[in-house]
């Protein structure tokens, strides 16, 4: 019977870890978003913070026009003074712990470019240390009416473990599979830029060999045609 009823209370656990383990989520903000910065113009997005909180910021240039893949990126304070500073980088990612409340600014300076627009994929993701622990006092909520011997046989901890660590790796697969999406992004890009310029320099090489046989034949035509205007001035030359 105690088997029974201890089967019965694990399958109500993992009930509740289905409904409770999105809700660690929220407490969280995860952000990703791609922007164009066009030439000589600079962006900047906001979002509040708590004392306490950990910034983490990742950029990457995915496109950058027929310029390089390169921007200027910048994070303040709320008071506006400047955390951290990149000049002309095509990607790079910062971690900041935060001490004053309010909204930070995220800059991305395209101003030293003339010509090209920058497309550039960023992700922001703002928690609290040790939010992987959090909903620790939920699990404990729910276990208030069971009975320490099934508490103990059903090794709530071992759980609460295991779903916090299966969580942390979903997390980073997600984050990987981002960067991977956003390296592939900026590979394509570069590819289609690097054939429209082969393309480009073929079309130019083309009609430079056109030219020139057209006017090696016209030359040679003059030449040998005595009665030609150009065969009189190449006589007048004395060629």
């Amino acid at each position: 019977m105690l088997k029974t009823n201890c089967l019965g209370s694990w399958l109500g656990l993992v009930v509740a870890a289905s409904v409770l383990w999105p809700a660690t989520l929220i407490n969280g903000y995860d952000k990703e978003m791609t922007v164009y910065v066009d030439a000589g113009k600079k962006e900047c997005l906001y979002h509040n913070v708590k004392v306490g909180e950990i910034i983490d910021f990742e950029y990457q240039v995915i496109d950058g026009g027929h310029g390089d893949l390169d921007i200027s990126f910048a994070l303040l304070d709320p008071i506006g003074l400047v955390i951290v500073s990149d000049y002309k980088k095509p990607e790079n990612m910062h971690q900041h712990e935060v001490q004053k409340e309010g909204d930070y600014r995220f800059c991305f300076d395209n101003s030293f470019s003339m010509f090209n627009r920058k497309t550039v994929f960023f992700e922001l993701i703002v928690e609290r240390e040790g939010d992987q622990n959090h909903g620790d006092d939920q699990w404990k909520d729910e276990l208030t009416g069971l009975t320490p011997d099934e508490y103990y046989e059903m090794k709530v901890q071992d759980i609460m473990d295991f779903i916090g660590r299966i969580r942390m790796q979903l997390t980073k697969a997600r984050q990987l599979q981002d960067v991977l999406r956003s390296h592939e992004a900026r590979d394509r890009n570069l590819a289609e830029a690097n054939f429209q310029k082969v393309n480009n320099w073929s079309l130019v090489q083309i009609s430079a060999m056109i030219g020139v046989g057209l006017i090696q034949v016209f030359m040679l035509r003059s030449i040998f045609e005595t009665h030609g205007r150009m065969h009189q001035l190449w006589r007048k030359l004395g060629i």
